[in-house]
């Protein structure tokens, strides 16, 4: 079985370009740079940059609309996939972009506030199920039988 699996840090070089498809389900494509800096053999200092697409879905192409905008600096994990088209001339053309799992900002030279977005509530990933009981509450009057857990 192959590993298709990249973490890549970057920044934004566009806001987060927000659609809807026809059905309704949200969708981000994000466009983001890399720098990788290098000393050559000489000793001197290169940069080079790489240039990235990716897509979101669902409720992490709103949240990321919502929260990133161009020149932030990010963190995005996923899987690389390739596109292939051939343009109205019948030139083939091919790219490879980032199917996101996860983005978030780097906080390396920056601070974050997080709001945790309310969820549907059907007891899967993020969000509690309707109905269900809250959690135990911490406690520390034990009466001289309990013991402290």
């Amino acid at each position: 079985m192959a590993a298709n699996h990249v973490t890549l840090i970057g920044n934004l070089v566009d806001d987060p370009e927000l659609r809807f498809t026809p059905s309704g389900v949200a969708m981000a494509k994000i466009r983001f740079a890399v720098n990788r800096r290098y000393q050559d053999r000489s000793g001197e200092w290169k940069e080079d940059t790489s240039f990235f697409g990716g897509t979101l879905w669902r409720d992490a192409a709103e949240n990321c609309a919502e929260s990133l905008s161009k020149g932030t600096r990010v963190i995005v994990t996923g899987r690389l996939e390739q596109r292939n088209w051939e343009t109205p001339e019948g030139e083939k053309r091919s790219v490879v972009e980032v199917a996101v799992d996860e983005i978030g900002p780097s906080l390396r030279w920056a601070t974050a506030s997080v709001t945790r977005s309310p969820r549907a509530g059907d007891g899967f990933g993020g969000g509690a199920a309707p109905n269900m009981a809250a959690a135990p509450v911490a406690r520390d009057d034990y009466g001289p039988e309990e013991a402290p857990f």
